[in-house]
């Protein structure tokens, strides 16, 4: 797959979904469009998680201090 963006990808897949949601597809056409879906959602899907691994937050613990916290999704930093 050449080189995208998350977001080209998203919409491409996006197009796919319509496409296939049409019923209008050969059976061979829809077939590739599936796999070729399945390619965009994976490079998606990682893309996302190697975004989640860089975000860090932000916390301001007193005037002028910041500190750096990893990013922890809801559920997971034991609050």
């Amino acid at each position: 797959m050449a080189k995208k963006s998350f977001e080209q990808s998203l919409k491409q897949l996006e197009q796919i979904v319509l496409e296939m949601e049409s019923g209008e597809l050969p059976l061979e056409q829809a077939v590739h469009k599936f796999e070729e879906g399945i390619e965009l959602s994976k490079f998606c899907a990682q893309k996302l998680e190697e975004t989640e691994r860089k975000i860090t937050l932000l916390m301001q613990t007193s005037p002028g201090a910041v500190v750096e916290k990893p990013f922890a999704p809801a559920g997971e930093d034991g609050q």
